[in-house]
């Protein structure tokens, strides 16, 4: 047989196995921001395939590291720009960060991922929102997720060199609960407004969640206590 004809044989089979995990991933990637880790089993996936379970077991050694696969397969992709655009932003700031700057680099640079990445970059979304928000699940967001969000502490703390260090994690608590809400897409905010908000509009939410937030981190750590009216 040819060299040429061969290696075209060999390629067209790693195309193939390409194709075919990329199909079981989006697939269980849906699946799993649905109904959670345990309300999905591997044949679940299979049939929304459209393949026997046993090519899941062929692939993958269990449940487990199938949605270990699926959270790290976009986990890469968001760190990865995050990183880049929290460097950017430091070259550009030089010794002048501001927090809200920071808070720019680090949450717009994400939203514009959901914002162009399809449907796809959103079901990864509402899992991240989901797996947040579990002790198991945040085991994965700590593997993963823990480098991009020290390093933006590490600027916010010379963008306000005064405030606490514990400040600075409890202001980046609140930041990241509303960045999962926002993904989470619940739609209670599009019933709450009578439609004038819409929890998929994740333009409206960029416009306005960094600057938002900064007022917050500038907030609490000048101690402000906001007054109380008569109780």
């Amino acid at each position: 047989m040819p060299q040429a004809q061969t290696s075209r044989r060999r390629s067209t089979k790693a195309e193939q196995r390409a194709e075919s995990m990329e199909q079981i991933l989006d697939a269980a990637e849906l699946l799993f921001s649905k109904h959670g880790l345990y309300g999905v089993t591997l044949k679940d996936v299979a049939k929304a395939v459209g393949v026997h379970h046993t090519l899941l077991n062929y692939y993958f050694e269990d449940k487990q590291k199938l949605f270990d696969a699926v959270f790290a397969r976009r986990a890469g992709v968001t760190i990865d720009r995050r990183m880049q655009a929290l460097a950017d932003y430091e070259a550009m700031a030089g010794d002048n960060p501001t927090v809200e700057g920071a808070l720019h680099a680090f949450l717009d640079t994400d939203l514009d991922l959901y914002i162009e990445g399809g449907e796809g970059w959103r079901n990864y979304g509402a899992l991240g929102a989901q797996v947040s928000n579990t002790p198991e699940g945040s085991v994965l967001m700590d593997q993963h997720f823990d480098p991009v969000v020290l390093r933006l502490i590490d600027i916010l703390e010379r963008a306000l060199p005064s405030c606490s260090r514990e400040d600075l994690f409890w202001g980046y608590h609140f930041v990241t609960g509303a960045l999962m809400l926002t993904l989470a897409r619940t739609g209670r905010i599009d019933r709450l407004s009578g439609g004038l908000c819409k929890s998929e509009d994740f333009e409206a939410i960029k416009k306005r969640i960094a600057t938002f937030m900064a007022a917050g981190f500038h907030a609490i750590c000048r101690g402000e206590t906001p007054a109380l009216g008569p109780l």
